[in-house]
């Protein structure tokens, strides 16, 4: 990877930005235009995790293991992770109307596949046209924040996108358990293909159609293959860790492959004419932070959503309610807490907000390793709450100050990028997290495994923290 340094702006944008330079109409076409993608973005995180609370159902109906079902997230997480990088081609090659509209029939088709799917093997083949869709929308998203707004006012609106990345993810669980306990677990589909088609109505009528395709962008075949292996073999890799022992093949050769291969990648991109992702991202030291702090961030907290569900069930005796009522302050903070930050970043600076995110962030993760099944559920809850807190306060704001750096031509391969690797560091995150509650199930000491778990999410929380005061400025 290439060295971070200080990066060149000689070929920054306009401070201005679209939204001040090209007059009422334009603001309003770029707001259309970020509101869709928030909502289509918003729609595939939702159906990311609203599927955690339905395997069983899905499983029940098709006769399988749970084991095989788990391959429903499993090909969704690798579609997701290899489709992103290849963003920054579409959005340069394509107008932006195109690529949405392209997002959004995807996800249309995936949910209408999967609402009717007669066998587990459609199941799986219409998750993979919705990861497609979400691996789309999701750096596209960022990508049109930080390229359509002023300098002033990237932050605030990424607060707003905060409500895909935080919220929908988090109330994800609660509403798949509510729909497979009210209609069963294809109505889910069904309500998604049914928002999913409005989307893509509203997008086909109220987007305006730009001209700023580069008929000269050129997508480079083998970076492409290196790309989808290398990511995909990581992903692989630690998808399979829930499910194997840490010496299985299945884990370690899926994941060293991956190693392989990203780096074969990386260095790719820095002898070909059209690289799949510009690697000048990496000059600008304020990118580096945010890329690394990102990513320990997405590996401490992504993994606690699987958790401490867990914990609360199996481990404290509570209700499948009560496991559900734990992750609700991430759903509130994600709402609340997300955009206040990004506002304040956008008024105080940076390093005040995400100084003291990452104070939440490391002493909720940290002290959820001394809970028990003596642990009254308010502490928990609260617990939950502080971690929760510190999460919301740092995913728009470390995003915003690490891109804003980048120069305009650049920030798509900055936000793709960031995407792939934060999504393969959750996967990390987790795998880790359940490798260790197994071994202490395996070992009868249960209690031991979930510590281990919370420790491995507190140390990356930690390092989330050391890297926010000492490096944000």
């Amino acid at each position: 990877m290439q060295r971070c340094g200080k990066i060149n702006h000689s070929i920054s944008p306009p401070r201005g930005g679209i939204m001040l330079e090209e007059g009422k109409q334009a603001r309003t076409q770029v707001i259309v235009l970020i509101s869709i993608v928030i909502l289509g973005s918003c729609l595939g995180n939702l159906s990311q995790t609203a599927l955690n609370a339905m395997f069983s159902g899905m499983a029940a109906d098709f006769g399988i293991q749970m084991e095989l079902g788990q391959w429903v997230t499993t090909l969704y997480m690798l579609v997701l992770g290899i489709t992103v990088p290849v963003v920054t081609y579409l959005m340069r090659r394509f107008p932006l109307k195109n690529v949405v509209l392209a997002a959004l029939s995807l996800l249309v088709v995936g949910a209408a596949v999967d609402a009717i799917a007669p066998s587990f093997e459609i199941l799986v083949a219409g998750r993979a046209f919705q990861a497609v869709s979400a691996g789309i929308t999701m750096p596209m998203m960022i990508s049109i924040v930080m390229t359509s707004f002023p300098r002033d006012k990237q932050a605030t609106v990424m607060g707003i996108t905060g409500i895909a990345m935080g919220f929908a993810p988090n109330i994800g669980p609660a509403i798949g358990g509510w729909m497979i306990g009210f209609a069963g677990w294809r109505s889910f589909f069904v309500a998604l293909f049914a928002c999913a088609l409005v989307l893509l109505l509203l997008a086909a009528a109220l987007i305006a159609r730009r001209p700023q395709a580069d008929s000269s962008a050129r997508l480079d075949g083998l970076s492409l293959l290196l790309s989808a292996l290398g990511f995909g073999g990581l992903l692989l890799g630690f998808s399979n860790a829930s499910s194997f022992g840490l010496a299985s093949p299945y884990i370690w050769a899926p994941a060293i492959l991956g190693v392989l291969f990203v780096t074969l990648y990386l260095r790719r991109q820095k002898h070909i004419e059209h690289p799949l992702t510009n690697l000048h991202i990496f000059d600008s030291w304020r990118y580096c932070v945010s890329f690394w702090a990102s990513n320990a961030l997405y590996a401490s907290f992504m993994g606690i959503t699987l958790i401490i569900p867990l914990f609360v069930e199996n481990q404290w005796g509570g209700t499948t309610l009560q496991a559900g009522l734990a992750l609700l302050p991430g759903t509130v903070a994600a709402f609340v807490v997300n955009p206040l930050a990004c506002l304040l970043v956008d008024r105080i600076g940076a390093r005040p907000v995400v100084a003291v995110a990452s104070a939440f962030l490391a002493v909720g993760a940290v002290s959820m390793v001394f809970i028990d099944e003596s642990t009254p559920f308010w502490a928990i809850v609260a617990l939950q709450g502080v971690r929760a807190t510190g999460v919301s306060g740092l995913i728009g704001p470390l995003t915003s100050w690490g891109m804003a750096d980048l120069p305009h031509e650049i920030m798509t391969d900055g936000s793709s990028f960031g995407t792939a690797v934060r999504q393969a560091c959750a996967s990390v995150g987790t795998a880790l997290m359940v490798f260790a509650i197994a071994m202490g199930s395996s070992a009868g000491m249960s209690l031991v495994g979930f510590h281990a778990a919370f420790a491995i999410s507190g140390i990356f929380a930690v390092m989330v923290f050391g890297l926010a005061v000492a490096r944000v400025r």
